[in-house]
């Protein structure tokens, strides 16, 4: 191979590896998941996304769906499925919180927290992966430091999150050679994620939380990786992250 042949299939490599083609996008009206469509978008990618307000969302198509809701996870995944021709990529940044001690949190509100980020994931990425086989596509789950370390009163969100990082691996363990599966593991980021706890619950310093665009270039990244080669797990925060390591 000459030099000039081998610069060519640099460029040609790095041309594929950062289209990043159909991407569904669970929680993708705000937060990290906005972020993510955006940098889909800007990457040459097509993305939909599945949230349960998706009256702000014009950049792609959107479907209305509650994703703790398994029935209508399953349609809402096959509607975009086949709106794309296919799915290459499945992004679940869907998530909620519910703060406080175990015995204050009502256990409809606690249950909801799993139902929606461990469950509501596993709904999704159940629903998506014979499109994803078909086109030897990629998840990225989102999980969080707090599915690497405890902290107290937040019972229901490490619960959660450490159920979907061992999900997560599990997957990966099972789908080798079909798909690609890599656990994203962010610390806190400048969403509004905190805007509905209570004071005491929310970062006092948000200088220290992470631009949510950092995390969905790091996603974007994962899910530009050449075929054969996989990101399984990844962690990023921002320099001065108060819940790693």
């Amino acid at each position: 191979m000459t030099q000039e042949t081998f610069r060519e299939t640099s460029r040609t490599t790095s041309r594929e590896a950062l289209r990043p083609g159909r991407v569904l996008v669970t929680g993708g009206a705000s937060g990290l998941g906005a972020a993510v469509v955006h940098a889909v978008l800007q990457a040459g990618g097509t993305p939909v996304v599945l949230d349960r307000d998706i009256r702000n969302v014009s950049a792609a198509k959107a479907i209305e769906v509650d994703v703790a809701d398994r029935r209508a996870v399953t349609a809402a995944v096959q509607e975009a499925a086949e709106t794309l021709g296919g799915l290459d990529a499945v992004v679940t940044a869907a998530g909620i919180d519910r703060c406080g001690k175990l015995e204050d949190v009502p256990a409809e509100d606690w249950e909801k927290v799993v139902f929606v980020n461990l469950f509501g994931t596993v709904a999704v990425v159940r629903a998506a992966l014979p499109y994803l086989k078909a086109s030897r596509g990629r998840v990225v789950t989102v999980a969080s430091t707090l599915g690497k370390r405890a902290l107290p009163e937040a019972t229901a969100y490490c619960a959660s999150k450490f159920g979907v990082v061992g999900f997560s691996h599990a997957l990966a363990a099972e789908t080798g050679g079909e798909i690609g599966v890599t656990t994203m593991i962010p610390g806190g980021m400048k969403t509004r994620f905190f805007d509905d706890r209570a004071e005491q619950y929310k970062p006092q310093d948000d200088s220290r939380l992470n631009d949510p665009g950092n995390v969905a270039q790091a996603i974007l990244f994962a899910l530009s990786q050449p075929r054969g080669c996989e990101i399984r797990e990844m962690l990023i925060c921002h320099e001065d992250e108060g819940s790693w390591p």
